[in-house]
């Protein structure tokens, strides 16, 4: 779990950044803490080597008293689960909160969470770091309708993102 917890720490942004920034990319505004939490779907994802393989993965977010935000990640690597957790917090302190988070999974390291789009439902999410080498779509569900999808990927690419460059990972079973 050592290497899939160092990895993860570069999917919260916390790793080399070579790639071109994010920053004219706004970040959602009017983000309501509460309603992102829970359990979130990997629909499609830029290939880096410590999501190498993986399939089914999930995260899970979980509101603290402090404010701040459990962070649960979990996949499959052949029959072999593998998981890491971390911590966050909202970079504003206060609302309105902007899309906008810092994310720890070998403290004191942090790195960038900037969800830069959101359906109105929070049904998905599409998610970077400080550079556009990282890009995930996310749903609450373990699949998109095509259409939906389709328009984000239009979105992304809009954006600067390599959209050709997508992996798709095989979907986990939802939980009951």
């Amino acid at each position: 779990m050592g290497m899939l917890a160092l990895l993860w720490a570069v999917l919260a942004g916390g790793g080399c950044r070579s790639g071109e920034s994010t920053a004219s990319i706004p970040a959602v505004s009017g983000l309501e803490p509460a309603r992102y939490m829970g359990q979130w779907h990997e629909i499609a994802r830029l290939p880096h080597s410590f999501e190498r393989g993986l399939q089914r993965v999930r995260a899970e977010y979980r509101l603290r008293e402090d404010g701040r935000i459990d962070v649960h990640n979990r996949g499959m690597r052949g029959t072999e689960p593998r998981e890491v957790r971390g911590i966050a917090f909202l970079k504003d302190e206060q609302p309105p909160y902007r899309g906008e988070l810092r994310v720890s999974f070998f403290r004191p390291f942090y790195g960038d969470y900037r969800i830069i789009a959101l359906a109105p439902d929070y049904r998905w999410s599409v998610v970077t770091s400080g550079t556009r080498d990282y890009l995930w779509i996310l749903s609450r569900t373990p699949t998109l309708p095509e259409e939906e999808l389709s328009a984000l990927l239009k979105r992304c690419r809009e954006w600067g993102f390599d959209v050709d460059r997508l992996e798709f990972p095989e979907p986990a079973e939802p939980e009951s």
